[in-house]
Order: structure tokens, then sequence, then C-alpha cells
């Protein structure tokens, strides 16, 4: 007989490998409220209660209350006093620690973690360093890094100490990405931008030409050294009204006394690499040959070119007959090779707009020309003003003879002017002195092309994805130390890309080309993938971000905005430099495996919109 005393205790029995009549193999589960007792010196259980129609979950807490457990709700157990975004900053320093990053900067110590700090916010946040104060404290950054209550003092000191330590730093970049184990090709590419700045008592801020398209303005130069995929390894800051060759000139012995490569092959525009550069590359200032000749790849400019195409020239149409490039030699550029490339698609997009440019300018015109035939418009030089305002707007105006007087005004094209360069329509030039058993013509043509990813990075160091521009930075040493911290996190974004790329429109396995010459194509992969974009453009999703600490609606889960009250001057039209255009239509050439967001309907694009690496607020 069962004791009306004792203890209880949940039993759970499992049966396996039961098989049912039809074959199928079934394990069966239950659990059961059991009473044990003495019946004679022998021990027995009673089934008190048959449990197994409960939820496990629900099993458990009775199984935890009668071995005497305390159970108590959740909400009196815990309160959450704070919560702060923990995935993207740890997503960039998981990132960074295994790049060798910390490291890479220098010793330990609290310097070199607040300059990891400033590279890891450029990447995750990026805006001005003392915004970045409030930011890192909002996050599980500045207490992973032991730099949460840092002051304005301490992070201007670190950028000094990152700053003295720039040339080693791009050093061990420069024998981990070219040196000769790594890079095989010995290529190395190089490429210069511009960036306005805030203020006038930098020593570097000079008017220029600006690559960012405002005119007038003081700005700085930087020059851009990455290997042959465009992965960032060294930059350098030039005042804002240095030219293209002499920045060229200083980069070249900076990778020669600083970094130690011999032989190496710099690729750099035909405005970069001129002939003076080239006949001072290989020598000494003594004026005799060095013995670590480097080589050299860059385009000739129209002159030239034409002169090659001349009736006795070696540049002729039929070498293009069954071929879209050929290999020839020339007189004039005696020891080199010279790679001429026809694309039909440049040839018809030239004639485009050889046709629709001019005819826009007549357009603007006409008003002008009506003004004056009605007797509204005299005098020769009110006259110049007027068609001085419309002609050079397309930069149509060298096709155009203006004949002016005091009370006419007739406007011709040039006929014959746009004729001749009708023919060079689509053909342009590369020249080397690399033999042609180190890097054949089809390469040259790759490895010239490859420059397309130093302006990939500028976009990426300039634009809203690491926000450069403008510099509100005063001393010369800060303002070096600031394009340093956005090189480092170009470097630091780059990799980040790459191991996305499969959350992204990346095309993985891009199929060969039979000729560099021609357009590139994406694969079947990369096609698959693009198959889920809305409204004709791809789209990538944006991941929510972590709840923030209460009383902060910037920290909300919610789409990534780049709108910093701060800084919203940074964004404006003159950073899609594509005229003519809606910004949604306004091509990207690099970027074009990271996806970007559609604008909505009837809406405006702008900076805000693009789509970046998933879920960096």
């Amino acid at each position: 007989m069962a004791g009306n005393a004792g203890k209880v205790h949940v039993v759970r029995v499992t049966k396996t490998g039961y098989v049912d009549k039809q074959g199928r193999r079934r394990d069966y589960s239950s659990a059961y409220l059991r009473r044990a007792y003495r019946d004679g010196g022998k021990v027995k259980n009673e089934t008190v209660a048959n449990l197994s129609a409960l939820p496990d979950h629900v099993i458990d807490w009775i199984d935890a209350g009668l071995k005497g457990q305390q159970l108590v709700p959740a909400s009196d157990a815990v309160t959450i006093t704070r919560s702060v975004p923990h995935g993207h900053v740890a997503a960039v320093h998981a990132m960074a620690r295994e790049l060798g990053l910390p490291a890479l900067l220098g010793p330990p110590g609290r310097q070199r973690d607040l300059a990891l700090a400033l590279i890891i916010s450029r990447v995750a946040r990026p805006g001005s360093k003392l915004s970045t104060l409030t930011w890192r404290a909002d996050t599980t950054l500045g207490a992973d890094l032991g730099v949460a209550g840092a002051p304005a003092d301490d992070i201007y000191a670190a950028m000094d100490w990152l700053g003295g330590r720039q040339d080693e730093i791009e050093a061990e970049l420069a024998r981990r990405h070219l040196a000769p184990a790594a890079n095989p090709a010995r290529m190395a590419l190089f490429d210069l931008s511009s960036s306005w700045l805030e203020g006038s008592h930098c020593p570097l801020a000079a008017r220029g030409y600006s690559r960012d398209g405002r005119k007038g303005t003081l700005q700085i130069e930087y020059g851009l050294l990455t290997d042959p995929a465009g992965r960032p390894v060294a930059v350098r800051v030039f005042p804002g009204n240095t030219g293209d060759p002499g920045a060229f000139t200083e980069i070249v012995t900076m990778v020669r006394d600083t970094f130690g490569l011999a032989r190496l092959v710099m690729a750099g525009d035909r405005g970069m690499i001129t002939s003076a550069r080239i006949q001072a590359l290989n020598q000494r200032q003594d004026g005799t040959a060095r013995p670590d000749a480097y080589g050299w790849i860059t385009a000739p400019r129209a002159p030239a070119i034409k002169k090659l195409m001349a009736d006795d020239g070696p540049l002729q149409l039929s070498l293009f007959d069954q071929q879209d490039l050929a290999e020839i030699t020339s007189d004039d550029f005696p020891g080199e090779r010279l790679i001429a490339c026809r694309n039909p698609v440049l040839a018809a997009e030239r004639a485009r707009k050889r046709e629709d440019l001019p005819a826009a300018t007549e357009k603007l015109l006409a008003p002008v020309i009506a003004r004056v035939q009605a007797g509204k418009l005299a005098g020769a030089g009110p006259i110049g003003v007027e068609v001085a305002k419309v002609i050079s707007k397309y930069k149509t105006a060298k096709h155009f003879e203006v004949t002016i007087t005091d009370a006419s005004l007739a406007v011709t094209r040039k006929q014959d002017q746009i004729d001749a360069e009708t023919a060079l329509d689509g053909f342009y030039v590369l020249r080397t002195p690399v033999p042609a058993g180190q890097l054949n013509a089809p390469a040259v043509v790759a490895a010239y092309k490859n420059l397309k990813y130093a302006g990939r990075d500028f976009r990426h160091i300039k634009s809203d994805h690491l926000d450069l521009r403008p510099v509100f930075h005063r001393l010369e040493g800060r303002v070096k130390a600031h394009v340093l911290i956005c090189m480092l996190a170009c470097y630091l974004t780059w990799h980040l890309r790459r191991a996305l790329a499969p959350l992204t429109f990346t095309d993985q396995t891009p199929p060969a080309q039979a000729s560099p010459v021609t357009q590139a194509r994406r694969s079947a992969d990369a096609q698959a993938k693009a198959s889920c974009q809305h409204d004709g453009r791809a789209a990538l999703p944006q991941l929510p971000r972590p709840a923030g600490p209460p009383g902060n609606p910037d920290q909300q889960p919610g789409p990534v905005h780049r709108h910093h009250r701060h800084r919203a001057h940074a964004h404006r039209a003159d950073q899609h430099p594509a005229p003519g255009l809606p910004p949604h239509r306004r091509p990207d050439p690099a970027d074009l495996e990271v996806a970007r967001t559609p604008p909505a309907r009837g809406g405006k694009t702008s900076g805000q919109t693009r789509n970046r690496l998933p879920n960096w607020p």
C-alpha cells in the first residue's frame, strides 16, 4: 500500500527505437510525478500525476521547485538599468583585431587605444572627433577599449601620437601588400584628390584645382597609394595648389626610401606621370641612372595620339578590323611599348555627347541671339558678357566660332575641328617600358583600368562613408593625422566589404573577359542576387540597430541615417559630379559591387538613402 507521506519527484521516461505498423521509427518521451515508499521492506513508487501533456519548460519549473529552488518572475529578479548598442562596433572591432590593426598602430597604451577608437568610430559612425566622445559612451566601444571618459585633450594627443608613427605604420602596410611575396606583379596604383577646408589659417590650405567642384575655396590635396586590388597602403597630404606631377615625385621617393621597395611598377593617369616625371623617375640628382629602375604605366595626351594616327603614323584604323587592342611602337616614344585600344561603346557615347552638348549650347545661345537681333542687347561688351555666361556651361566653347560686333552676334560650329575629334572617338593609348615577358598587352590595359579602385577609395573616404571632408583642423599635423585616420578606416572598410560580400550584391565570381577593353559583365550568381531588386534598382535591406538607452532617440532601431546637424553642409550637390542626371541615376562605377537603396517614389535621393555596409549606424 502506498504511503500517505513522502517527497515527490519528477521522473522522465524516454523510449527509443519503437517501430510502428507502418515501419516508421518513433521515439516517445513522458514525464511523471512520483512518490517513493516502503512496503514490507521493499521500495516502491507511486505515480501521483502524469505530466506528459505539460510543456517542457513547465515540467522543468516543477522539477526545480521540488528540488528546493526558489523561482521568481524575471521582472523581479533582473532590473535593466541601461542598454547600449554593441553589434556594429563589435563587428568592426573584431575585424580590426583580425587584421592586427592594434599592433600595427604601435605599442600598447592609452594613446593606441584612443587612436584605434578614432578609426573604428570613423567606420561605424563618421563624425567630428568631439562628437565621437559622447557617441562612444552610448556604445560598448568606449568600455571595451577603456576610453569611455577620455577628454578632448587626450583625443588630440592621440592624433599627434598617431601622426608621428605614420611612416612606421605605412612601411608595415607596404611590407604586407606591396612586397614581392604579397605582390608578385610588383604593381602599385597612385592617384591624387582634394578636399576643402573650413577656416583660413591652416598652412596647407591653398586654392587650386578642386576635384570636388568647389572653385575658389581653400583646400588640401592628398595622394593615395594602393596595391593592385585597391587596398590602401599609404597616404600623403600636400598643399592645395600642388600639381599631380609633384605629388607623384614625392610618393615615388617615399616608396623607394621609406619603404625600401625596388623595381616597382607605378600606374597613374596621364596628368600625373608626364614625360618630365618619366625622365626624372630613374635618375639620381646628379643625373646618373638609378640601379633600382621603376616601371610605370600611363597614357599619352590627345595631341600625341593624333600624331600617332597621322597618315604615316603607326596607329591606323585597319589594326582594329578584327581586334580591339594592338601593340605598336613609335620613334617618339623610344624604348617604350604602346598599347592602342578602341572601345566601340565608348566611341558611341562620345559621339552622342558631341552632338547633344553643342545642340544644348545652341539652345542656350538662341535667346541671346534673339535679343541682339531685336535690338534689346547692343554693344560688343554686353553681348560678350551674356555669351560667356552660357557658352561654357557644357564645356563646348572650343567647338564654336563666335563673332561679336556692337549690333550683331553670329555663332557657328567649327565643323572641321569637330570632325577631327570624331576620328579619335573610342581610342586610347597606354605607354609603358615594362617588357612584354613581365606584362603582356592585356595585362597592361587591366593594370591601368585598376586605377578605378583608387577612385573608389577616394569616394569612400571623401563622402559620407568616412566623411573626410570638409576638414576643420587648423594645425598641419592634425590635418595629416585626420587624413591618416580616414585612410586606415578605408583599409578596415576594404576588408569589411570583402568579408560581407555574401550579404551584398558584390559579384564574387566575375566571368573572365575575352578582352580587358570590353565592358565587364556580371556573373549569373550576381544576377541571381540582384533579382530581389526593387523599382528597377538593387536594394540592400537595412538591418535594425540595437535599442539605445532611454531618452536617446538617435540610438533607436531604424534605418541608418548619416545626417549630422553640425556637418549638414558637407552633403551637397557637388558630391555628385555627373551633370544633367537626377541623383539616383548618376553612375558610380567603382561601387557597382555594392547595392544602392532606391529613393522613395516621388522623393529625392540624398547621401542618407545610399546603402552602405549592413547595420553600420
